[in-house]
């Protein structure tokens, strides 16, 4: 990954959408986004706040936190740890 976050920042990779509910297919303008991911890369932390994620670390966000952003065709999140509201697992 050539993307390193500053500071309190973690990029996410946000889980798929649901495409199916039962026999029904979602279309695109319906889907809700997903509001849980993968931390892909960490900040090192503020001298008020350390760092307490790390990569791999599967987490849950608000439905509008973060900054979406594209990567070689992947869709991110890069947010501050502040914005994660639980650690998965």
């Amino acid at each position: 990954m050539n993307i390193k976050p500053l500071g309190d920042r973690v990029l996410v990779l946000p889980a798929p959408a649901e495409e199916k509910v039962g026999s029904i297919i979602i279309p695109d303008t319906a889907k809700e986004k997903p509001l849980h991911g993968k931390v892909v890369a960490t900040g090192n932390g503020t001298k008020d706040e350390e760092m307490f994620l790390k990569e791999g670390d599967e987490v849950l966000y608000g439905k509008y936190s973060g900054t979406e952003l594209e990567y070689e065709g992947t869709k991110y999140l890069m947010m501050r740890q502040s914005d994660v509201l639980a650690v998965i697992g």
